[in-house]
Order: structure tokens, then C-alpha cells, then sequence
């Protein structure tokens, strides 16, 4: 309340026009910012069959995603802020949420996994967490803490539900919802992301809710082989498999410069992977 969470810490110190932004732009719906991000697929590949031949460890294309994720922001901490209440706020700890279907027919569930990292973690790491996660949720009977909380919000008829959710953000814009609910909520996270891949199915540009703080929703989609030009000077292109990725982001929480700094910085990731096998020894902090 008055500024105080328990998922972040206020900034104070903060350029004028970036203040008043959140004023003019009450919405995360508002201040939607859209891009796409081409990754080479090749690389990825490459990448993945020598973790495989050499250390016979699988890794996969949400891995690096993932991985690459939490890097861009452990170097680039404005991205890990989030707008609440007309106030900018710095998150405490970098949080990821996915989605997950139990098992990939019509009939069968989906529910959120929320992982938290401290921004140090290597592939290795990365891997580990969302491989003990993907086993806890694995099949129908096996219920984690967001779908027992979504039940619990769902038992009641639809005007209570309606009440309930509104009071839940009131809650939330005060900085008094509950840490018990904002610890599990998908919605309280740095990044959420949607593996449209897995379905075979091309990225979507996909809203940032209003509920919650979460700054970024990306989707990644189905690889495609495009023309890609190799040496503009000589006109020489390739045909290459290419994934793209579908990037939606709140302007609210960094200028236009840091944002696109963070994508070259994620760009130069993603074309290496390799350099992701390292922990981060450098993990930068926000200031205010």
C-alpha cells in the first residue's frame, strides 16, 4: 500500500517523461509495443545435436529461449520493472511463466508453470528447474498451485467469481493482494511465454493482461524456411529455416533505446547459444 509491494520495490529517482507516461497510459493494454524477432534455426540445431554428441545432455528450443530470456534481463534489469497504479516498480527476483498442456489432445487440461531465477543460471540450470516442474505436472490427477487457486476462484456462481476477480485487483493496485497469491499468480512475472511451436502453429502478438505486472509476453512459432539475404552488397540470399518470434511489450517500463539495445543484446544471444552454457557472473542490478 502507498507504494509498498511485496514482488518489488518502488523507483524514485526516474526520468521525468517516463514518469509521467504510466499517467497517460493507464493500461498495460494502452501501452503495447510490438516485434518481431527472426532466429536462425540452424544454430539452434547445430547447437542442440552437440550438447547431444558431446555431453549426451537434450536440450530444446524452449531451453535456449528460455535461458536467453533470463540472461537479456540479468543484464538489462529497467526490462524486469513493471507499472502498477501509475508507479514504476523494480521486481525482486526475475520470473517466468509457460504454459503447459498435460498431454497434447483437446480433452486433456492446460495449467501455468512459475519458475523464479536469480539471473546467474546457465542452460544447465534452466533445464534442470523445468524439467523437475514439467514431471510435478505431468498427467490429469496431479494439481499445482495455480490450478488449486484457480479452482478455488472458479467453485462459487459467476457474479461471485466476477466480484471476487475485481476485488483481487483492487487488491493488487493497493499493494495488498496477498504474497501467498502473487507468489503463484502467472500474471505476477517478468516474462510470460507461449509455445505456439508446440502445436505447429505460427507466433501471435498476444495482449499483456491488465491483472498482474507481467512487462513482456512472447510466443514463439512453428519454423519456417524463408529467403534470407546473406550479402546485400552482392544481392546473395539463402534459403534458411527461420522461427520467429511474436514480442509484446509494456513502453511503460524502459525508454525506446534500452529497448532496443535489449534486442541486440538478445539477437547476439540467440545467434550464439553456446555462450549460455556458462553461469552469469555478472548479473547487473537495478538502481534507483
Amino acid at each position: 500500500m502507498f507504494g509498498f509491494r511485496s514482488d518489488g520495490k518502488k523507483i524514485k529517482n526516474i526520468d521525468p517523461f517516463m514518469k509521467i507516461v504510466p499517467h497517460i497510459m493507464f493500461h498495460r493494454n494502452d501501452a503495447l509495443v510490438m516485434k518481431t524477432e527472426e532466429v536462425d534455426c540452424e544454430k539452434f540445431d547445430k547447437y542442440i545435436l552437440q550438447k547431444r554428441k558431446k555431453e549426451n545432455i537434450k536440450v530444446d528450443y524452449m531451453d535456449i529461449i528460455i535461458t536467453a530470456f533470463i540472461r537479456v534481463i540479468s543484464l538489462r534489469p529497467k526490462l524486469n520493472r513493471f507499472v502498477v497504479n501509475g508507479r514504476i516498480f523494480k521486481r525482486k527476483n526475475i520470473q517466468l511463466s509457460f504454459v503447459i498442456k498435460k498431454r497434447l489432445e483437446d480433452r486433456f487440461e492446460e495449467t501455468t508453470i512459475k519458475l523464479n531465477f536469480d539471473g546467474s543460471e546457465s542452460i544447465y540450470d534452466v533445464k534442470e528447474l523445468i524439467n523437475e516442474e514439467l514431471k510435478k505436472n505431468k498427467g490429469e490427477q496431479n494439481k499445482n498451485a495455480v490450478d488449486r487457486l484457480a479452482k478455488a476462484l472458479t467453485n462459487g456462481p459467476n457474479f461471485m467469481i466476477k466480484g471476487m476477480v475485481r476485488f483481487f485487483m483492487w487488491l493488487d493496485k493497493h499493494g495488498m493482494l496477498p504474497k501467498s497469491i502473487i507468489n503463484v499468480s502467472p500474471f505476477h512475472s517478468s516474462v510470460f511465454l507461449v509455445n505456439s511451436r508446440s502445436i505447429k502453429m505460427s507466433p501471435v502478438y498476444h495482449h499483456i493482461y491488465n491483472f498482474g505486472t507481467v512487462g513482456q509476453f512472447v510466443s514463439m512459432g512453428k519454423e519456417q524456411y524463408k529467403p534470407v539475404v546473406i550479402n546485400p552488397n552482392k544481392k546473395e540470399f539463402e534459403i534458411k529455416k527461420m522461427m520467429d518470434l511474436g514480442m509484446v511489450v509494456d513502453e511503460r517500463i524502459c525508454d525506446g533505446l534500452y529497448n532496443s539495445l535489449s534486442l541486440k543484446e538478445l539477437h547476439n544471444i540467440l545467434a550464439n547459444p553456446s555462450v549460455l552454457d556458462e553461469k552469469n557472473n555478472n548479473v547487473i542490478k537495478d538502481v534507483d
